[in-house]
């Protein structure tokens, strides 16, 4: 057995760190750049602070804005006809999730035609050719798209959210700059920080994960636990360290899958909208619970991670209580909602949930096996 690990080719760290993407362009050898993001991003400057950066060494660019929340298949046709219309050669996806997901998708099919149909995509796809070269910049700590072989499309038609597996679409270049997460609102640090949480945690326990994968995971559990409630304050170091822990959590379950949060978390988003960062925490310490006897010692290097004094003397069960109880504790320090229902979940739609879950590609890497009535039991006992 052998198992892979893919990662940025380059990728850049700390505050300023945005102001490397000219060096990047000009040794790349990039003539002009369409750069995907969306309307928030461009009102509120966050944007502006790269297009200034490419107007002072006079690069050319074009932007794209029209990405939501939860990226359709719609937004990424329409970032398909703008970027052949642009002459763009490569892209600047600027933003959390949403717009590096929607790159990436305009990025393979550009390079890979015979896959216009973005259903296809699903899955681990035989695409043939690397996507559109793009240099990812995120606005959130947490999902970590910026360095991730995965993206996640919404399905309108058919409300559900299909994952695309696809080692040809990781950016050529990651910049993780903190400067360039300053403007988040506390509520929406505190949903990515936690998605990163959920990261690294189901990259640790999942079926494909392994020695070079749990170091990372670790470490960003580590990370995570001592900086999430900084960052939501506002403090400078919480948010820097948050940037840098996401991104290792990212290293990590990019190359090994997730579980079953996920799994129950994108029918949320298909179904209502849901905020993807805020779904996987309202869920998280229950799936959690609902594994735990499926994980050996994971539990235990998780509570020690998570700062749990004398972890290594608890019982194997004491271990693992404390580790969801310290997930409960950072969620609650937080402001995370306690229930799916404050998140829009309504109760009759959960047999479809619960079928739409268990089809997800993430919920196959669940430690613990699970069935359709598993989920439904696990949706009513988190409404």
């Amino acid at each position: 057995m052998s198992n892979r690990f893919i990662l940025n080719e380059t990728s850049y760290f700390g505050s300023g760190a945005i102001r490397n993407i000219v060096t990047e362009v000009k040794q790349r050898g990039f003539r002009k750049a369409l750069i995907v993001t969306d309307k928030a991003l461009v009102k509120f400057k966050v944007v502006e602070k790269v297009t200034a950066l490419l107007q002072q060494a006079d690069l050319d660019y074009e932007i794209f804005d029209e990405v939501l929340p939860n990226p359709t298949m719609n937004v990424v046709n329409a970032g398909l006809i703008k970027f052949k219309a642009s002459g763009a050669d490569y892209m600047i996806s600027i933003g959390g999730g949403s717009p590096q997901d929607t790159a990436k998708a305009i990025g393979i099919i550009t390079n890979n035609p015979d896959f216009a149909d973005i259903r296809s995509l699903e899955g681990t796809a035989p695409t043939k050719k690397p996507a559109v070269p793009t240099i990812a910049i995120p606005t959130t700590a947490g999902t970590a798209a910026e360095v991730t072989i995965n993206y996640v499309i919404t399905d309108e038609e058919n409300k559900r959210k299909f994952v695309c597996v696809d080692p040809h679409s990781i950016p050529v270049v990651a910049i993780i700059d903190s400067d360039m997460m300053a403007s988040m609102p506390p509520a929406l640090k505190a949903a990515t920080g936690v998605d990163a949480l959920t990261h690294a945690i189901e990259g640790f326990t999942t079926l494909g994960a392994w020695e070079l994968s749990d170091m990372f995971h670790l470490k960003a559990i580590e990370i995570i636990a001592r900086s999430l409630r900084a960052s939501v304050k506002g403090e400078q170091q919480g948010t820097e360290d948050m940037a840098l822990g996401q991104y290792v959590a990212g290293m990590g379950f990019s190359n090994v899958g997730l579980g079953l949060v996920h799994g129950m978390a994108h029918p949320l988003s298909a179904f209502y909208g849901t905020p993807h960062g805020v779904a996987n925490a309202v869920l998280l310490p229950h799936i959690m619970a609902y594994n735990a006897d499926f994980t050996g010692e994971k539990f235990r290097a998780i509570a020690k991670a998570m700062g749990v004094q004398n972890s290594e003397r608890l019982c194997i069960e004491e271990a693992r209580i404390a580790a969801v109880e310290a997930v409960k504790s950072l969620n609650r320090d937080v402001d995370i909602p306690a229930t799916l229902r404050e998140v829009g979940m309504k109760e009759e739609d959960i047999p479809e949930l619960a079928k739409a879950a268990f089809a997800d590609v993430c919920t196959g890497g669940n430690p613990r096996p699970t069935s359709v009535e598993d989920i439904e039991r696990l949706y009513r006992s988190i409404y």
